[in-house]
């Protein structure tokens, strides 16, 4: 028999990023390895809620989350102890993030079921087992699990290619759709090839590591804003932003640190320090050019808060 004793609803909430602030091959234990670090975002997130029930089945609501059912079953086999019956439960899936535009949809689900689980059986789940059961669910992840610091991560393995030790210097981000004539509709992740570097390429992100590391432990903005814009610039060979020769010249003219754009999404931002104390006249002026540019699906928000 199982005991159901410690059994309740487990509730979660996940957030979602906003695209990348670089992504592309680093050296890690085993080698040249894809990674990324995420840029966090506070305009959607992913609520969930989990159901334990007798029985190993585990369904979702809406049914066709599949990424976020198979993250479910495999967080009810990580928190239930050698030798224990399975249980099962009923996974309910709520929240209002755009799909295919670079949030991390499917991630969020993912983290979210994960951690609804985690808090039905109130069982310790470190963020390297989610990361590692996130892979599992949806063959690569973004690293939203890792809240208390920013991290490069291995989408593709689950691990940690390097922890930056800090959170990521507070910005403004002024986010839009990079892409107006697609409507909003976004990117096909799933017919994206990934991303093939040249050595030149490869060497380049070595730098920008390193250079990302001084910006972390520095909390120096601008140097984060370049790494930004770089691997912006890098990604233009395989998933090009409209006009960004323009939306540069923008960023300049309106003193924003750095452009970063979703890798695998059509979604990019204008970076500005949020503590500078011209930040609202800074970005208000860069939302009218962007909407003189013919980019008129924007948005704003402000990380570290």
């Amino acid at each position: 028999m199982v005991d159901h004793s410690g059994w309740r609803v487990g509730v979660a909430s996940a957030p979602v990023h906003h695209g990348e602030i670089l992504q592309g091959v680093f050296t890690g234990d085993g080698g040249l390895t894809r990674g990324l670090v995420t840029l966090p975002c506070t305009i959607h997130a992913t609520r969930a809620t989990f159901i334990p029930a007798p029985g190993a089945e585990v369904t979702v609501t809406p049914d066709w989350k599949g990424k976020a059912r198979r993250a479910a079953e495999l967080a009810v086999r990580a928190v239930t102890p050698p030798g224990d019956e399975l249980p099962g439960g009923h996974l309910d899936l709520t929240g209002d993030v755009p799909l295919c535009r670079g949030f991390g949809s499917s991630t969020s689900d993912v983290l979210a079921a994960i951690w609804a689980v985690k808090d039905a059986f109130v069982s310790p789940l470190p963020p390297q087992d989610v990361a590692r059961i996130a892979v599992r669910a949806e063959t690569a992840s973004d690293s939203l699990m890792f809240e208390e610091s920013t991290v490069l991560f291995a989408q593709r393995e689950g691990t940690v290619i390097e922890d930056f030790g800090y959170p990521m210097p507070a910005l403004r981000v002024l986010g839009f759709g990079s892409r107006p004539e697609g409507g909003g509709r976004g990117v096909d992740t799933l017919t994206l090839a990934p991303a093939r570097y040249g050595q030149d390429e490869i060497d380049l992100f070595t730098r920008l590591q390193a250079m990302l590391r001084e910006a972390i432990q520095m909390k120096d903005v601008a140097l984060l804003g370049s790494v930004a814009t770089t691997s912006t610039e890098i990604n233009q060979r395989h998933l090009p932003i409209p006009d960004l020769d323009r939306i540069r010249d923008i960023a300049r003219t309106t003193g924003a640190v750095g452009v970063q754009a979703a890798h695998s999404g059509d979604i990019a931002g204008l970076l500005f320090d949020r503590d500078d104390p011209e930040v609202e006249a800074r970005t208000g002026l860069a939302q009218d050019l962007l909407q003189e540019l013919g980019i008129h699906e924007q948005w704003n928000y402000t990380t570290g808060d």
